[in-house]
């Protein structure tokens, strides 16, 4: 099946947000690495329903009206990584895991190393949360979006972490 895909003005960036079929396969950064989500051909269909209720659910989120999204999901990758991606579902909105959290809670202790990469290949930003994941000290660590995205999202959130330098006003 061919993917699809909108382009979202948002306050961390210009999101495209990317479908196959009926789920959502994944929203990408503006200055997103090429081959960081690998997916087939694309064309825009600003009418598509999955697409149009992704972009109404995010600009809910970016205006504090939503903590959760409500939409079908199309991962694709390892069964790895899909496991990481899951285990990022369920990270509360307002709070922050550690890499070794999602290690440990996945079954695989010793692979906080490895659940940095398949967090790094989130193809589905934001609504699967790879931006409540922060280093085991409580420092931000790599983001697709940027540092300033990952703190600007997690402002939004009002979560705690510690020894971060705001920036100040982010919104």
């Amino acid at each position: 099946m061919a993917y699809t895909f909108i382009t979202l003005p948002s306050p961390v960036g210009e999101l495209k947000l990317v479908a196959n079929g009926l789920r959502l396969a994944a929203i990408l950064w503006e200055n997103d690495k090429p081959n960081r989500v690998r997916l087939g051909p694309m064309t825009e269909e600003p009418d598509n329903p999955v697409l149009r209720k992704t972009a109404q659910q995010l600009e809910e989120y970016f205006a504090g009206g939503r903590d959760r999204f409500e939409l079908e999901l199309d991962f694709v990758g390892t069964d790895f990584q899909k496991k990481v991606w899951a285990a990022l579902l369920t990270i509360p909105f307002g709070e922050t895991r550690t890499y070794s959290q999602i290690a440990e809670q996945i079954g695989n202790p010793t692979a906080v190393r490895a659940v940095g990469a398949a967090n790094g290949r989130n193809p589905i930003s934001i609504v699967a949360p790879c931006h409540r994941v922060i280093g085991a000290s409580g420092k931000l660590t790599g983001f697709a979006g940027g540092l300033e995205a990952k703190e600007r999202l997690l402002v939004l959130e009002g979560g705690e972490w510690s020894d971060v330098g705001r920036t100040g006003d982010l919104f």
